[in-house]
């Protein structure tokens, strides 16, 4: 990876910064994105610490605010005048329904806005440093939608599920959009994975979380699919794919629908506007 530039959003804790400490040991800039400078710059300095030689640099973003989102981006343009690997890895979860300061409800625009604007924003730098590719890490949960409401799709109750759903959809158009400039676009699950992404549960679903925390993977294991997509050489020969455990697998058949897809894409280019 040497000479290429990667960034990974939620870079700070957890599987994104795992995939950025393995991408930075294999020699590749790495661009850190996380909402907090303090936990940035403690993740930074750890990923230093196993990657002596590599370039990591740290960047601040609220990925709630679309403002902040486009602020990010220019920030990359501005720095970077390549990029190589984008890793949408940023996510939340949310039990309670709250708003952003775009009107939207936060797990939709954090888990699916965010990275649509984002890469939409960087995405001739993509396909000017082609080959390329762009990594979106979605959920095994998607497959319990069976229905998208798309009237109150982006300020109805929060859906985990149903935004891990969008990343899919996201990536089957993205792919398709990418066709003949060299930039691959997949996603994928990363497992059932010990991070802080539960963080915000409480009464009952804390307790479930804590019993489950035994049974579930290391963030080493949840990095494998990510790392695997940012370099593995077979990798960049598929694209809108959808993997488990580094192999290519059928997400559900409403993430497979091509008209939901195009329609998600139609629908977050309003939103986003």
């Amino acid at each position: 990876m040497s000479g290429k530039v990667c960034l990974v959003t939620g870079g700070t804790s957890g599987i994104g910064r795992e995939t950025a400490a393995r991408l930075a040991e294999l020699g590749a800039t790495v661009v850190v994105v996380g909402r907090d400078a303090e936990r940035g710059r403690a993740a930074v300095t750890a990923i230093r610490h196993r990657a002596p030689q590599a370039e990591v640099d740290l960047l601040t973003a609220d990925m709630s605010s679309l403002a902040d989102v486009r602020r990010l981006a220019a920030e990359v343009l501005g720095k970077y005048q390549r990029l190589d690997v984008l890793d949408n890895n940023a996510g939340v979860i949310m039990l309670k329904r709250q708003l952003t300061v775009d009107g939207y409800e936060t797990m939709f625009a954090v888990n699916h806005l965010a990275p649509f604007l984002l890469t939409s924003l960087l995405r001739e730098r993509l396909v000017d440093s082609a080959p390329a590719r762009v990594i979106t890490v979605s959920s095994h949960a998607h497959r319990s939608v069976t229905h998208i409401p798309w009237g109150d799709l982006a300020r109805g109750e929060p859906s985990y599920p149903l935004s891990k759903l969008a990343n899919i959809l996201f990536t089957v158009e993205l792919a398709k959009r990418l066709t003949g400039t060299g930039v691959v676009a997949n996603c994928l699950h990363p497992g059932l994975i010990r991070t802080q992404l539960g963080r915000e549960a409480h009464g009952l679903t804390k307790l479930l979380v804590a019993a489950a925390k035994p049974f579930m993977g290391t963030v080493q294991t949840g990095a494998a699919t990510p790392v695997h997509l940012a370099t593995a050489p077979e990798a960049a020969e598929v694209t809108g794919g959808y993997f488990v455990r580094g192999t290519q697998t059928e997400p559900s058949s409403l993430a497979r629908d091509p008209d939901a897809a195009a329609r998600l894409w139609a629908l977050s280019e309003e939103l986003v506007a």
